[in-house]
């Protein structure tokens, strides 16, 4: 406490300092900024002149946080082609810090997401020049209430990249939403903040303009422009069966049309993929433009459970693979509000562009979570995009199909079945093996899902990934394991996912499976097939999905490819050395075929149900006997030292190689023990009495061994006092060096094992001794040798009556099912 104090005293000092060197520069930095005349570029939105004006403080007063803005690239940092870094955090502050009903001021804080920013580090720093922290605008101005636009004028000292400290002079205009009777035009936040600067006389002061948006959580939103659209029938989509898709309950609604991936995958016309004429009106951002977006992404504002209504901001994307952020283009964005249609179980969304938002409502969106899941289509939700203008209208495109992306998880719906469609398939792969003694896990057992690794013909992993069952029988997976009845085969579909290590190039590795990766760079395989609880057989046809976004070149018009067969092999309930699953993904395409891939052997070491109890509870026999061991040790080492000791004469006859070999065993074992105790409490094993009697019985064996450990020091003292000028040690310390040396050398593989087995032969440089010497001296006590060899065969004959201890032999992972 006392020198904690002292530090606290040492620190004080130098924070008053910063403090006031803080508070310092904020003062200059407002005493030396201009006066910036606000009728110049104001008196159009909010008069000065205003008398009696009132404040925003009958509601809430216009405070202002947000990511979604954009331009602004010489007051940002940013240099031509440069992407926004996810590791920078964009945001966008507007703090009102006076509030009065004649005039405002506030501090506007921009913090940018490009690299010329450092926020605490010098990681991220470009060479050169760089900004610590956020730019930072002192404004005033005033509000006028009736049309919801706050402009205000200010300034803020910036440091440009050539290093040199500029006066920044700004205003800033924003129109902010209604949140008394807010609609779909009135339902977000829109202004500019501009450099008013003469361009011409100050360049270094000048920046092109930052456009803001900002979409707020509004309680009262009025749903209206939806709720006509789906009175009137919502006419232009196709229609759907209400049988083919699930309906959404009031208390899940909110959760079924949100998540953090609720991405789509756009799937244009035919006609749109050519470069040509023909390509008119396929781009629903609108003109002639040839550019698609692969992608939309939904990301909720706001949801109402009760009515089945929800806020989003729509947004076409044009993202990379493991990338999800990107640079906000207001071009690309629209606002729409949506609302769950009963009769045809469909989420209906009407949206408006934010840059054209009083003539661009015009898109429309049509939802449906499909009932029926396939190994061919097994999305999670698809629907159409389209616009209700006429061809003739610039901003028409043609109906465009989307289906939700990134399908890496199996979530389940209520109402959601899985449909068997390559009964014939599986029939002309899929036989049927004799049955064998063994018993296996049964189809609707934890052990069914596991991970995996994946090597190629040359046996070299190259990937990793996991296989999960969808349905077992009629059932999903994990919802009624009990009642699923035991049929021999038994239907059975699974999604296998694979994701290449980091530094393995997957489109050289297997070109043709390239274009399945999705943007989690994990290849889905879909597959349905049998599984004989009889032989632990499992054998399936599988497709996978042919993503337009990763052909750049397209040579096929087909979306999946389903001539895939897929094999594992499942290891028996009581194996006793390898509890192992091996498997194998094949192509049944022709090599000449764009689609045909190697062979994919897949390996994964996984623990049963059964095996793991018993492994539970040979852990903890095995833990309690080596704190026995330990004991065992410690007192035979005490009475060999009782032994030297009424006899100090048999010291010159004790083998010091043999204390030797002994003390570095137990050094090394102390070594593995305390690294064990400094691993994540999640290492520790818990017992079926409840308490971490392993850590407990850890801790006493380390106790026990150190204490050996220091006896056997003692030893080693006393025996090298005792012969440190004799010489009768060189032959049998050298014949010893010389089979440990060449055992090492020459048995390879080999190597883990010989050392214990040097170990186990502790007394070997004992007896060399005896033979080299002539010695008949008892110089060991007998209940030291005969003690310590039973100590380090005990293992040995342990592994021989009960079999290996169930570890992972082949990989440093696998599957543990509890």
């Amino acid at each position: 406490m006392v020198i904690m104090i002292t530090s606290l005293t040492n620190i004080i000092p130098f924070l008053c300092c910063y403090y006031f060197i803080f508070c310092f520069s904020v003062l200059v930095n407002v005493c030396t900024s201009h006066v910036i005349p606000y009728d110049d570029h104001c008196t159009s939105v909010a008069p000065e002149s205003i008398s009696a004006l009132r404040s925003y403080n009958n509601y809430s007063a216009p405070l202002l946080v947000t990511n979604y803005y954009t331009g602004g690239d010489k007051l940002l940092g940013r240099r031509p082609s440069e992407k926004p870094h996810h590791y920078f955090t964009k945001s966008l502050k507007l703090q009102i810090t006076r509030n009065d009903p004649h005039k405002f001021e506030a501090l506007l804080s921009i913090r940018s997401p490009y690299g010329y920013y450092s926020y605490g580090g010098s990681s991220f720093n470009r060479t050169g020049t760089h900004r610590v922290g956020p730019i930072t605008f002192v404004l005033n101005g005033f509000w006028l209430e009736s049309s919801r636009e706050l402009c205000m004028v200010g300034s803020s000292s910036w440091l440009s990249e050539e290093g040199q400290t500029v006066n920044l002079d700004a205003a800033l205009n924003l129109k902010f939403a209604d949140c008394r009777n807010p609609t779909i035009l009135s339902s977000f936040v829109s202004g500019i903040l501009t450099s008013t600067a003469n361009s011409s006389a100050n360049q270094s002061a000048d920046f092109d303009p930052l456009l803001i948006f900002s979409f707020p959580v509004l309680p009262l939103y009025d749903y209206s422009l939806v709720s006509r659209e789906l009175d009137e029938g919502f006419n232009g989509e196709t229609d759907i069966s209400r049988n083919k898709s699930l309906d959404l309950e009031s208390s899940e609604f909110c959760s079924m049309v949100s998540g953090r991936y609720f991405v789509f995958e756009l799937l244009y016309a035919a006609e749109c993929k050519n470069v040509n004429p023909t390509s008119r009106n396929c781009s629903p951002l609108g003109g002639d433009g040839l550019f698609l977006p692969p992608f939309v992404s939904l990301d909720m504002i706001q949801c109402s459970a009760d009515q089945r209504k929800v806020r989003y901001t729509v947004r076409f994307r044009n993202i990379t693979r493991g990338v999800f952020y990107e640079d906000f283009n207001p071009v690309w964005t629209l606002i729409g509000e949506g609302s769950w249609d009963e009769t045809r179980r469909r989420i209906i969304i009407v949206a408006c562009r934010i840059s054209n938002a009083v003539d661009g409502c015009t898109i429309r969106l049509s939802l449906w979570y499909p009932a029926t899941w396939t190994t061919r289509d097994d999305a999670k939700v698809v629907g159409h995009i389209w616009t209700n203008t006429t061809v003739n209208d610039p901003m028409y495109f043609r109906k465009i199909n989307v289906r939700s992306s990134d399908e890496n998880d199996v979530a389940v719906f209520p109402g959601l079945r899985y449909e068997y469609t390559k009964f014939d398939r599986v029939q002309k792969f899929c036989r049927v093996v004799e049955n064998n003694t063994n018993i296996y896990p049964k189809g609707n057992s934890r052990g069914m899902k596991f991970d995996i690794y994946v090597g190629n013909s040359k046996r070299q992993l190259f990937a990793s990934g996991d296989a999960m069952p969808i349905s077992v029988g009629n059932e999903f997976y994990g919802i009624f394991p009990e009642n699923i009845p035991e049929e021999y085969p038994l239907n059975i579909s699974y999604k296998i996912g694979v994701r290449p290590f980091r530094k393995i190039r997957f489109d050289n590795l297997f070109p043709s499976l390239y274009s399945s990766m999705n943007l989690r760079s994990r290849v889905e395989i879909t597959a349905e097939g049998v599984y004989d609880a009889r032989t632990g057989r499992l054998c399936m046809v599988g497709c996978r999905k042919l993503f337009s976004y990763n052909n750049k070149k397209p040579t096929t018009n087909v979306s999946t490819d389903c001539e895939i067969i897929v094999n594992f092999e499942f290891s028996p309930l009581d194996a006793r050395r390898e509890c192992l699953v091996r498997g194998i993904i094949q192509s049944t395409r022709a090599r000449i075929d764009p689609l045909y891939f190697e062979d994919m052997s897949l390996l994964s070491a996984a623990f049963y149900r059964k095996l793991a109890k018993q492994s539970k509870r040979r852990i903890e026999m095995e833990i309690v006997m080596a704190f026995i061991s330990s004991t065992f040790t410690c007192m035979f080492v005490g009475l060999q030292l009782a032994h030297v000791k009424r006899d100090p004469n048999l010291l010159p006859f004790v083998s010091l190689v043999m204390v030797m070999v002994l003390s570095l065993g137990h050094m090394i074992q102390l070594i593995l023990n305390f690294n064990a105790s400094f691993r994540s409490s999640r290492q520790v094993l818990t017992l079926s009495s409840g308490l971490f009697l392993g850590a407990n019985v850890l801790t006493a064996t380390m106790a026990v061994t150190m204490v050996s450990f220091l006896m056997e020091m003692r030893l080693l003292g006393l025996v090298w006092a005792a012969k440190r000028h004799s010489s009768d040690e060189r032959k049998a310390g050298f014949v010893s060096l010389l089979m440990c040396i060449c055992g090492i050398y020459f048995l390879g593989d080999l190597r883990l094992s010989y050392a214990g087995l040097i170990l186990d032969g502790f007394l070997v440089p004992q007896v060399l001794f005896n033979i080299f010497t002539g010695s008949t001296e008892k110089a060991l006590a007998e209940s030291f040798y005969v003690g310590m060899s039973g100590v380090r065969l005990a293992p040995h004959a342990y592994v021989t009556l009960v079999g290996p201890a169930i570890i992972m032999q082949k990989f440093g992972r696998g599957s543990f099912t509890q």
